[in-house]
């Protein structure tokens, strides 16, 4: 695999739009290098390249390493990068589906997704199918046998909260699995009834006023089952403007988390599940997908 990159840059066009629900847009993008995409996990992250500040489209070469090339164009010039879930690939019909969050047109990635047209061009760097060893970009990685599983998102990963569901369903011995799901609104609680092996609970924030990460935290220390432990440890706060990223690491088949929201929803989700409730922090994942205040 030498000169081999586990991640690679793909040219793709927009081919069709979908709305899912009030807050969530289903974009589905081709090119003939999408058989060459692989998806490892999941919630799989790639990364996306918009237009630049001037408005001009992303158009890095294929070859050689593309952040440093990026960061070498004039600052107007710089592809707007944003990192996104590897929806699902169809490789026998080259496509590649991504969701989006429609947080309207204040932010560049939000405003192309809800401006952009069928045709339009864009570029991004998703694992590279040539690459034979695990290319990484994702955390759900659960022991075999597992019993008991925990995923709490918001809507910015949700795709790949529904995507960790799906793959759940493919097992012949699903874990049995308690999922919160906070949206912006009622109409974004989809269907998930098919997967029988998970319990959702659905917290839409608008009908009740909250703020970004309210609904979770109150609904996890009403009904979260958490598996009994005295592991009460105090946990090191990220340095300022540094975004949460902790990746579990131990093997137990007991219990497995997966949490990723808001960055100071995070934060306060994984001090209660940690501190408050001694939940062994190398059980669960806690992963800030972005920061309010931080433009998208």
């Amino acid at each position: 695999m030498a000169g081999i990159q586990g991640y690679r840059l793909f040219n793709v066009r927009l081919v069709r739009k979908t709305v899912i629900s009030p807050s969530l847009l289903s974009l589905v993008f081709s090119g003939p290098e999408v058989a060459q995409m692989k998806c490892d996990a999941p919630d799989q992250r790639i990364k996306m390249l918009f237009p630049s500040a001037d408005g001009t489209p992303s158009s890095l070469p294929a070859e050689g390493h593309w952040y440093p090339i990026a960061q070498a164009l004039p600052k107007e010039k710089r592809p707007t990068i944003r990192t996104y879930t590897l929806r699902h690939i169809d490789r026998q019909r080259c496509e590649v589906t991504v969701e989006f969050v429609n947080h309207g047109t204040a932010g560049p990635a939000s405003a192309w997704a809800v401006n952009s047209q069928p045709g339009e061009a864009l570029q991004m760097v998703a694992p590279n199918a040539e690459y034979a060893a695990d290319s990484g970009g994702y955390e759900w990685a659960p022991p075999a046998g597992l019993r008991n599983a925990l995923i709490v998102a918001d809507e910015t990963a949700l795709p790949a909260a529904r995507g960790i569901l799906e793959s759940i369903a493919g097992q012949d011995n699903p874990p049995q699995v308690q999922v919160f799901l906070e949206v912006p609104e009622a109409g974004d609680c989809v269907d998930l009834s098919a997967f029988q092996f998970a319990e959702v609970v659905w917290l839409a924030r608008k009908p009740v006023g909250a703020q970004h990460g309210e609904c979770l935290i109150q609904a996890l220390k009403a009904d979260a089952r958490l598996p009994e432990n005295d592991h009460r440890q105090p946990v090191q706060e990220e340095a300022e403007g540094e975004l949460l990223w902790d990746k579990a690491s131990a093997a137990s088949t007991r219990f497995y988390g997966w949490v990723a929201a808001e960055s100071t929803a995070v934060k306060q989700l994984r001090r209660y599940l940690i501190t408050e409730r001694g939940v062994d922090r190398r059980m669960v994942n806690f992963m800030a997908y972005w920061a309010k205040g931080r433009i998208r």
